[in-house]
């Protein structure tokens, strides 16, 4: 048998550094741009490592990890690429753990490094000490411990592959401090490249022939790794072929809401005709939308395990293809490759479902309209002609952010997206549901467009959930603006209450601090507002001092809480049983 000889590498040329150091160098290597953290003593050298290389990279400061991991979540939707945080041990990770799960649910890249024990220490339930391969193994890609400061490279290269690769996602990397301090001579890891998938010409012309046979056809977009070029692709391929678009729950932005062959969102609220469309479409073309309960009203609007639509369904990973839906054709591919297969597919040349895609462009325009239930409540603040005059006041391409809650239908319904094909997402919100998401994720984006509008709609108890991060916003100067839709509920929580157990509320009310008075504490311009004459004054004299001051400002709004959605009042709902 042959004898195989190892021989050792010359490592005498490269220089020796702290395991630390070279954790830093490959971010720069990888591309990260900006890192988002809570400092903690348990990571201290990556921090020295970092002042280092602060040229490079940029540093956030939060007040709470789960404002970090927000922020970093928010950053990877924005650019495409891994977003960065970095956490302490124990609380730290715990706290964290909320963005890790929204950039699972919403397939964004993140990495979440976690300062660790000291190896020494390891499985004795030390001070702060967490198995996070268990803690995090369910809502992750990958979770890893390193534990060899030699084999750094190695693990950093491999977690922004993992995060970026197919469907996007978040992994978790825990450093134990000891290995961090560890001298090593490692050689540099090359940028990482992640894989997509193509689409096979034999997949191809499925596609094309069973959309050439459909009566009723409708498309649906959602998911990550779409670019501007994929988006324009995409518009080009409606176009030619007169096809209805709709856009799946907080992906409003993919397609541009004000092209003629949008027919709105199908998510929470959905419009009962758009709904009635999806049921009754003979085929379904679902690209990069995974079909879970919020784009299918709960698993009603497609059989399982086989839709009664013929459902072509597109996405970059394959085990979400079958995963609830057996779908006619599956194709495991990237938004870019499918987007670009679509463009140059030749359209019948005289598509019989025309007619309905400009019936339904009608329903979706009739659903944009101001809805009657203020006609019950004239002396309530009319949230729709907020939204309306708030856009037109603004500039076209302003990024809107929110979190959770009842107040944010207004802003997802009544606000017409501009389509990524711009250039530049318009929408940052948390397929994950996730309550706090709006004003970490909107400073994230003013980070990485210092000039572009940015407003933050939160209700009241979504704002207090992060609000602390407003001292982070002034400190860097961030020219968000933050609007508080303030009714003094938990809104979607009493909507529930109110429809299922009538008249007896109870831990849904919410006692509210002076949130004009809080956000001047922390050095924002602010203003209330109770009616809409107010909110014109109060939106002109806050975007003025703003643009003066070179600050973040916040108006609130003192809503009516017995109007608690678009098409419902409290009593409303009590009446209902």
């Amino acid at each position: 048998m042959p004898v195989f000889t190892f021989l050792p590498l010359q490592m005498s040329s490269i220089p020796s550094r702290t395991a630390a150091k070279v954790l830093v160098d490959q971010l720069v290597l990888h591309g990260t741009k900006r890192v988002f953290c809570v400092p903690g003593e348990s990571y201290l050298p990556v921090l020295d490592a970092l002042y280092e290389r602060r040229e490079a990279i940029a540093l956030t400061v939060n007040r709470h990890e789960s404002g970090a991991s927000f922020m970093a979540e928010a950053w990877g939707k924005l650019t495409g690429t891994a977003g960065v945080c970095f956490v302490t041990r124990g609380p730290g990770a715990t706290n964290a753990s909320i963005g890790v799960h929204t950039a699972y649910q919403d397939s964004t890249p993140l990495i979440l490094f976690i300062g660790q024990v000291g190896s020494d220490c390891i499985d004795r339930e030390a001070f702060q000490e967490i198995d996070y391969r268990r803690m995090f193994g369910d809502f992750c890609k990958w979770v890893a411990q390193i534990d060899s400061a030699d084999r750094i490279t190695e693990y950093v290269a491999r977690a922004y592959h993992v995060a970026m690769s197919g469907r996007a996602g978040p992994v978790v990397l825990a450093l134990p401090e000891d290995m961090l301090q560890r001298e090593v001579a490692v050689r540099d890891a090359r940028p990482a490249q992640p894989v997509q998938g193509e689409v096979g010409q034999s997949q191809a012309r499925a596609l094309a022939t069973a959309l050439a046979a459909a009566q009723r056809p409708l498309v649906i977009v959602g998911g990550s790794g779409w670019t501007p070029k994929a988006c324009t692709d995409l518009e080009t391929f409606a176009r030619k072929h007169d096809l209805p678009v709709a856009c799946s729950f907080r992906r409003q932005d993919i397609f541009d809401n004000r092209h003629p062959n949008y027919v709105g969102d199908v998510g929470i609220g959905i419009n009962p005709r758009l709904a009635k469309r999806v049921r009754e479409a003979d085929v379904l073309l679902a690209l990069g939308v995974r079909l879970g309960e919020m784009t299918t009203s709960g698993y009603t609007l497609l059989d399982i395990p086989v839709p009664r639509q013929k459902l072509l369904h597109v996405h970059p990973h394959a085990e979400e293809l079958g995963h609830v839906y057996q779908p006619d054709i599956a194709i495991e591919a990237s938004m870019p490759a499918i987007a670009t297969m679509l463009k140059d597919l030749q359209p019948p040349a005289a598509p019989v479902w025309k007619d309905e895609t400009s019936l339904a462009r009608e329903d979706y325009l009739a659903w944009q309209k101001e809805p009657e239930i203020f006609g019950t409540r004239p002396q309530a603040l009319n949230l729709w002609r907020v939204v309306k005059h708030l856009f037109e006041r603004l500039p076209e391409d302003t990024l809107l952010a929110n979190g959770a809650g009842n107040f944010a239908t207004w802003g997802h319904r009544y606000r017409q997206y501009p389509g990524y094909s711009t250039g530049k997402r318009s929408q940052l919100a948390p397929t994950s549901g996730a309550m706090g998401y709006g004003v970490p994720a909107g400073i994230a984006a003013q980070l990485f467009d210092p000039q572009r509008q940015v407003v933050v709609i939160a209700g009241d108890g979504d704002f207090l959930m992060t609000g602390q991060e407003l001292a982070t916003a002034a400190a860097a100067n961030a020219r968000v603006l933050f609007i508080v839709v303030n009714n003094g509920m938990y809104g979607t929580i009493r909507m529930h209450q109110e429809m299922h157990y009538p008249q007896r509320v109870y831990g849904t009310a919410l006692s509210n601090p002076d949130f004009v008075g809080l956000a001047r504490a922390y050095g924002l311009v602010a203003e209330r507002a109770r009616t809409l004459e107010d909110f014109h004054s109060a939106l002109d004299q806050i975007l003025a001092a703003m643009a003066d001051k070179s600050c973040p400002g916040l108006i609130e709004l003192i809503t009516d809480p017995e109007i608690i959605s678009p098409g419902a009042t409290v009593a409303s709902l009590r009446n209902r049983r």
